[in-house]
């Protein structure tokens, strides 16, 4: 079987693009309500069984960015492939593992999938006619967000009905599925960018990001002020400063730092990051807090099943309004779609910490929160599509969801420690740690709000496209792409 010369309909690009996404974004939180189940039949510790969350992460920041950056220089579709294999081969580990480092090792080679995002938002913006560009963005950032509700929701009805081990085999078919259609049916991206990859950038990138994170996520069990966690934090301050010095002298950078210092990109990775910190802890602690004992004095003593169907209306209205996202954009501007999804998701997790001890309440509040979520997070991808050349797309979104990974892991960490700060003789933490929690989320995104309100406002022609700063794309003879 050969390849197509052809350019493919964008229509079948989409699709490829969104299922390996949502395969990607499954694996982010599928395992997370089976932690326990894992612990037991591993016969491991609550420490060491975080390690298939953590290592995830750290490996997910990683790759993220670099990914991104080798598809613009390289060939996107390419790397999208390159990617997805690598995917499957984590996930395939992680589906045979029975011992935990076993399972540990899988789930940081799923990492590399972190590369997905990046390279599909670039496949978009070179593949897809303009005025498809922004609903295209929008619908695939609204997935990887929707994708994680998702996982939530049917862990439990999988786990129950066969064993932990198809949380991975399932997306595992899903993904080979995506490689192969990606191969065949996604064109080769004639956008690039010259250069090479700075490798020297690439290790300090992957040293402060490993001290950053190892350091937030150990900080609950180790304790905030001890030795390690200390030492952590500051050798990543250190070797993030030492990592942008280098950066900005590089005549190849891995992240171009003029890039990051665009008002509408350092504005959009703040927001991103503080949007970060909330929706990640939801994802952590709710299912907790709705599978707490009655006997408690709150919670309501969920399965693992009934509390994923809790989760069900957030999930769904995630994915609604991150496919109004693009429509909304349109008319009103991509910056007021962040504003308005901030307010929403500060609403809600406001309402959230006084309103949480009727299941009506948390359907309603789920829901609120989820609106909010896909309306910010799809804006502000279309953002920073905009506001890159075409030739850095791949690397400045990557690194807008690395953000928004650390900024999770930040939240998680912290929530941690606010929501264990006070236990009950049961071992359960009392209902105020949660209350504290959820508004410390709040708080938060009130800071996003305020930051969504220094993005610049895009400017538009009398047809309503989007003038896309720092990128004048010309076609060629051969139908070629060049930056003008």
């Amino acid at each position: 079987m050969t390849r197509s010369l052809e350019r493919a309909n964008y229509r079948v690009t989409f699709i490829v693009l969104l299922v390996g996404v949502s395969a990607f974004a499954l694996l982010q939180s599928l395992v997370i309500p089976a932690l326990p189940t894992i612990q037991a039949d591993m016969h491991t510790s609550q420490n060491t069984v975080t390690w298939v969350v953590t290592a995830y992460l750290l490996s997910a920041s990683i790759f993220t960015p670099i990914m991104g950056r080798i598809g613009d220089i390289v060939g996107k579709e390419r790397m999208l492939v390159i990617t997805l294999v690598a995917l499957a081969g984590g996930t395939l580990i992680a589906a045979m593992a029975h011992t935990i480092l076993m399972l540990i090792v899988g789930r940081a080679v799923q990492g590399f999938g972190g590369g997905v995002m990046p390279l599909s938002f670039g496949i978009i913006r070179d593949e897809f006619p303009s005025d498809k560009v922004a609903g295209g963005v929008g619908i695939i950032a609204a997935m990887m967000a929707v994708g994680s509700g998702v996982g939530l929701v049917i862990a439990g009805p999988i786990v129950t009905g066969l064993n932990y081990h198809w949380l991975f085999w399932i997306p595992l078919a899903i993904i080979l599925m995506a490689a192969v259609c990606a191969y065949f049916f996604v064109p080769e991206s004639p956008v690039r960018n010259k250069g090479r990859v700075d490798f020297g950038a690439a290790a300090l990138l992957s040293a402060w990001l490993v001290a950053l994170l190892l350091g937030v996520s150990e900080g609950p069990v180790w304790g905030w002020g001890s030795t390690k966690v200390l030492g952590l934090i500051i050798a990543a301050i250190i070797l993030i400063m030492l990592w942008i010095r280098v950066e900005s002298r590089s005549a190849n950078p891995l992240i171009d730092m003029k890039m990051m210092r665009v008002p509408a990109v350092w504005t959009n990775n703040l927001v991103a990051f503080l949007f970060g910190v909330g929706m990640y802890s939801i994802f952590a602690f709710l299912p907790e807090f709705l599978q707490t004992p009655k006997s408690a004095g709150y919670g309501f003593g969920a399965s693992m099943i009934r509390s994923g169907m809790f989760l069900l209306p957030q999930t769904v209205t995630m994915f609604i309004f991150g496919l109004l996202s693009g429509r909304i954009a349109k008319r009103m501007g991509s910056k007021f779609a962040v504003i308005l999804g901030s307010i929403i998701s500060c609403a809600g997790y406001t309402m959230l910490a006084f309103a949480h001890s009727q299941p009506w309440e948390i359907y309603a509040l789920g829901a609120l929160l989820g609106a909010g979520t896909g309306l910010a997070f799809s804006a502000m991808s279309n953002l920073i599509v905009q506001a890159v050349p075409a030739s850095q797309t791949g690397v400045a979104s990557g690194m807008n969801a690395n953000i928004r990974t650390i900024g999770g892991a930040v939240g998680a960490s912290v929530m941690s420690s606010i929501v264990t700060a006070r236990l009950q003789t049961s071992g359960f933490p009392a209902e105020s740690g949660y209350t504290n929690g959820f508004l410390f989320i709040a708080i938060v995104t009130v800071f996003a709000i305020i930051a969504a309100c220094f993005i610049p406002a895009r400017a538009r022609d009398d047809s309503g496209e989007i003038h896309i700063a720092h990128a004048e794309l010309a076609i060629v003879p051969g139908g070629t792409i060049t930056e003008g």
